[in-house]
């Protein structure tokens, strides 16, 4: 007689992903939500319902394959960024920066006169900063959305995930030097980690299209080898223990400005990577534990709140200056709403150094639930209020 046990920790994710693929089919069609926030909340209902077979350490493959799938969404989230927009209006730039500063300073506020520790309110202010780059572009992809709004989205989500990782880093890393109380080796050695990674993202930008060129293959084998650069680019992050999510982000910027077409039919790498997209979404939410949840919901709630109306507000006050209006500049604001998939791939990183941070932040399990489910509506609704949306269209 078979071990049901056994049978199940063999099928657990392969039966998850179905049921939140046919679930987020279905439930897309009968309300026009974004499928990413069905596949979160089923992905959370599985791992509380069968905890052993939703598991996932540090090295399983399941992690992997999340990481592989965060590092192809980066890619073509990198290939959508434009360097040159920033340069011919600095002000998007500015206003990343100040939303980006002014969400940490907030929520460090908030988290400190609550009584935590000061390495841990640091830890969930620098967390707070980030946009998800997964969670934006897949609701973009989704709706076929295009405009001011949508582009400014793009840009202000790699400012602030870019320097969101960097603090995250210094923190860590001065987690990790507390004994010797260094903050100078701390940010040398997350400075050094993170220009170790864009340059391996930038060499790979540089190497494969005019490897494509030269192969006069550009338009049939481009995304084939995309991915693959994707694949080595996160197998040699793990290798040397640096970051995958600037290394894929920079390799999709570098092949954007090297002029490399990527084809829009084969948007989010085909089904293959809407496969490992999936996992992804149903990966971010099958770490967390309902007690640890309902424990930080309180905190949770006021540091979202406080999230979601500096970023809005922050991102609005440069409207005019940046040349779109104040509703404009408003809703832009409003669609940083997304967090969690870009949070808890930092944090699994961070257990390879034997630090368990989830344990450390109760509030950080709700935020990144409640982010996971409502964060793609609020950025879905504010693309379709700034009529960027075929759908919602003039």
């Amino acid at each position: 007689m078979p071990d049901i046990q056994a049978i199940l920790a063999d099928l657990g994710w392969p039966l998850a992903i179905a049921v939140a693929w046919l679930t987020g089919e279905f439930v897309h069609r009968w309300t026009r939500l974004p499928r990413i926030s069905v596949y979160g909340l089923i992905g959370f209902l599985l791992a509380q319902a069968f905890p052993e077979a939703l598991s996932s350490g540090a090295s399983s493959n399941v992690t992997i394959l999340a990481n592989l799938a965060f590092g192809l969404i980066l890619f073509e989230f990198g290939y959508r960024i434009n360097l040159h927009w920033l340069r011919i209006n600095p002000w998007i730039a500015v206003s990343g920066l100040a939303e980006s500063a002014a969400t940490f300073g907030v929520v460090y506020l908030i988290a400190h006169l609550t009584g935590m520790p000061p390495l841990t309110s640091l830890l969930l202010a620098s967390l707070a900063m980030s946009t998800s780059p997964a969670g934006v572009l897949r609701v973009i992809n989704e709706e076929d959305s295009s405009g001011q709004v949508t582009e400014r989205v793009l840009h202000l989500v790699a400012i602030n995930s870019v320097i969101a990782l960097f603090v995250f880093k210094v923190v860590v890393g001065f987690w990790v030097f507390q004994t010797s109380g260094s903050l100078t080796q701390a940010v040398s050695h997350s400075g050094i980690e993170l220009l170790v990674s864009a340059a391996m993202g930038a060499v790979m930008g540089f190497i494969v299209p005019p490897v494509l060129r030269r192969l006069g293959a550009l338009a049939r084998d481009g995304t084939i080898a995309f991915a693959l650069g994707v694949i080595l680019l996160v197998a040699a992050s793990r290798a040397f223990d640096v970051s995958p999510v600037l290394a894929t982000l920079t390799f999709g910027l570098t092949a954007r400005h090297k002029r490399v077409a990527f084809s829009r039919t084969e948007r989010n790498f085909g089904g293959i990577g809407e496969l490992l997209t999936v996992l992804l979404f149903v990966f971010a939410v099958s770490t967390l534990e309902w007690e640890r949840v309902v424990d930080g919901a309180g905190l949770a709630a006021v540091l979202l709140l406080a999230r979601f109306v500096v970023k809005a507000v922050s991102v609005g006050a440069f409207a005019h200056v940046s040349g779109i209006t104040w509703r404009k500049g408003l809703l832009t604001g409003i669609a940083l709403s997304p967090m969690s998939v870009f949070v808890t791939l930092l944090l699994e990183q961070t257990k390879y150094m034997g630090i368990v941070l989830v344990d450390e932040l109760a509030a950080l399990a709700a935020m990144t639930l409640l982010l996971e489910v409502v964060g793609p509506v609020i950025t879905q609704r504010a693309l379709h209020w700034a009529d960027e949306t075929p759908k919602e269209a003039k």
